[in-house]
């Protein structure tokens, strides 16, 4: 058996894996929340690249031979160390794949203004992988990012629907837009977020998209498989997903149904 690993920081990488499953529901899932050191947003490059290569490794040894950021911090400050320097040394017939790319991959055909705007984490914004990676596929688009240091928090305690969570998300689409007012569509670059929409649709600006990552991640992640049958011939399809998580499974059974709407069972693990 060669499950699908998903690897996340906290809960948001569930938002990622539901959107896989939605497309891609045949094949088996094992994913890994490292909420016990979580957030990531805040940590330097090197904690974080330390922290992912700790959980990548410990996905491969469970089995799996595919393994997916489902974390744009990690995504943005690990992945391409880890595809480099990492991976040939372990086993260069594994993959580890990251959420970044594929947003950038399709913002060219959602932007009509050519002017794109970016919620992330703090990490994600300084580390402008967003910006690079848009610039690379579409370098006639500009590109503003907001680092929204609350949402994390607001969408973890279970305040995403309180009224103060107003407050906090109208603040940073007003200076977003502040920063480029012909942006017309928007990046959720933190997979936290989606549980914000109704908020976010309640005060962004008439005619501005959000885009959410996960429907084009499955769509990418079902290109790759398309691209490379050899990788896709290593993963089980029986439709199963397993959960593990660094912190306590209770705490985790709880938050994750805010992102499923199911019931989980989880089981803790360490990592090193």
């Amino acid at each position: 058996m060669s499950p699908i690993g998903i690897f996340d920081s906290g809960y948001g990488g569930l938002t990622i894996l539901h959107g896989i499953r939605q497309l891609l529901p045949q094949y088996d899932f094992m994913y890994l929340g490292d909420n016990a050191r979580a957030p990531y947003g805040t940590r330097s490059f090197d904690v974080v690249y330390e922290f992912t290569l700790q959980a990548v490794e410990k996905l491969f040894g469970m089995g799996c031979h595919l393994v997916i950021l489902g974390c744009n911090t990690a995504s943005a400050k690990a992945l391409r160390t880890i595809q480099q320097n990492d991976l040939p040394r372990i086993d260069p017939e594994r993959r580890v794949l990251g959420i970044i790319r594929p947003t950038a991959e399709v913002i060219g055909n959602l932007t009509k203004t050519r002017h794109v705007g970016i919620f992330a984490t703090e990490g994600t914004i300084k580390s402008e992988s967003y910006n690079l990676e848009i610039q690379k596929l579409w370098p006639d688009i500009h590109v503003s990012g907001v680092a929204c240091p609350f949402w994390v928090p607001l969408v973890e305690y279970n305040e995403a629907d309180s009224p103060g969570a107003d407050y906090f998300v109208k603040k940073r689409i007003d200076q977003l837009m502040r920063l480029d007012p012909e942006i017309d569509t928007v990046i959720l670059g933190c997979t936290h977020y989606p549980i914000l929409l109704p908020k976010i649709h309640k005060y962004i600006p008439r005619g501005v998209r959000i885009v959410a990552q996960g429907e084009y991640v499955a769509d990418s992640l079902k290109d790759y498989f398309e691209r490379h049958p050899e990788i896709d011939r290593k993963c089980s399809k029986g439709g199963t997903v397993k959960y593990f998580t660094t912190e306590n499974p209770d705490k985790f059974r709880e938050s994750a149904q805010l992102f499923l709407h199911e019931p989980v069972e989880v089981e803790r693990i360490d990592l090193p």
